[in-house]
């Protein structure tokens, strides 16, 4: 009986055990499982945290080279402007008031002068630049701000000017020289030509045709800078130039002193080819957009045309005051 009762017991304990083995291999099982869903999200999270973290390194990593080239962009443009400003020409430029003062009492052919309104105050200054003025000298009132721009940031003291290549004479006396040893002189005047390379190209082919001088007006006209000698080759040299406050009342006296004033026209009725007048006279070449001003038209005794046979509808300043030059003194 015992040994059956030990028999029983123990198949029941074996039973038992086998059960609640197989119970806590169950629930083993059931942790490991969890164990294993919790150990492969928390893989997961870390992965997406390492994820985002290259991503965030990677996008530090991206803005490097982004600031890198804007920096290498703002140097870039900073060498660009010290570049242009090492290109920019001042040889003829002086600013500073004893140095323009000295350069003005030297009577030194001036071309521009650029001053604050508190130069007029000084009394040397307002009597050298209104004889400057009545000169056809341009004097332009500008902001110091402006002037600063000018000079790139120089010490100009409120004052600075342009020399010019060449001195520039009265409207009188160039009447009175071109008159002379010569009955049926040809002067030039322009109008509203600004581009130095096309006034130095004028210059050259007034002087090659004989022509006696050469008239610019005060405003709206390029002065006689450098480009303007080096582009009319030497002929600057060898030519009267007189610059007028007023291109209009210019033409005005040269009419009293027996000029005729002709002006070149693409909307001129009377050809070139056939305007065979002979006389003392004033041709004016006006820009190559605009032409020659409704007013000074007014002023003109004959607009002569320059007949074109091609499709070209017209001709460039510099070489319609040639052309014009050659056939009024080969007559």
């Amino acid at each position: 009986m015992k040994n059956f009762s030990k028999n029983n017991f123990s198949g029941k304990n074996n039973k038992e055990f086998k059960r609640n083995s197989n119970f806590g291999n169950s629930k083993n099982s059931k942790r490991s499982e969890q164990n294993e869903r919790f150990l492969k999200n928390s893989f997961k999270n870390h992965n997406v945290e390492n994820i985002n973290k290259n991503k965030s390194f990677s996008s530090l990593k991206r803005r490097k080279p982004i600031l890198k080239s804007n920096t290498e962009f703002s140097n870039k443009n900073h060498d660009t402007h010290l570049e242009f400003n090492n290109q920019k020409n001042f040889d003829d430029w002086i600013w500073g008031k004893h140095s323009v003062y000295e350069a003005l009492c030297s009577e030194r052919a001036i071309n521009r002068i650029w001053c604050t309104s508190e130069i007029f105050s000084s009394d040397k200054f307002y009597i050298s630049l209104k004889e400057l003025k009545s000169k056809g000298v341009l004097i332009e009132e500008v902001s110091w701000n402006r002037l600063s721009q000018l000079t790139y940031g120089a010490s100009h003291q409120g004052v600075a000017l342009q020399l010019a290549c060449s001195k520039t004479i009265s409207l009188e006396n160039l009447i009175e020289l071109s008159k002379h040893n010569c009955a049926n002189p040809i002067l030039l005047a322009l109008d509203g030509i600004t581009d130095p390379h096309n006034v130095g190209a004028i210059v050259r082919s007034a002087e090659a045709f004989g022509c006696k001088g050469i008239i610019i007006p005060q405003r709206r006209s390029a002065g006689l800078t450098g480009t303007v000698a080096k582009v009319a080759a030497g002929a600057l040299e060898h030519l009267q130039v007189s610059r007028v406050v007023n291109l209009n009342r210019a033409l005005e006296e040269l009419k009293k002193k027996g000029f005729l004033v002709v002006g070149l026209s693409g909307d001129g009725q009377l050809s070139l080819s056939n305007f065979l007048e002979k006389a003392p006279m004033v041709v004016i070449v006006g820009s190559e957009d605009k032409g020659i001003s409704l007013l000074t038209q007014k002023k003109c005794d004959f607009l002569l045309s320059i007949p074109l046979i091609g499709k070209t509808s017209s001709l460039n300043a510099s070489v319609a005051a040639a052309i014009s030059l050659f056939h009024l003194t080969s007559k």
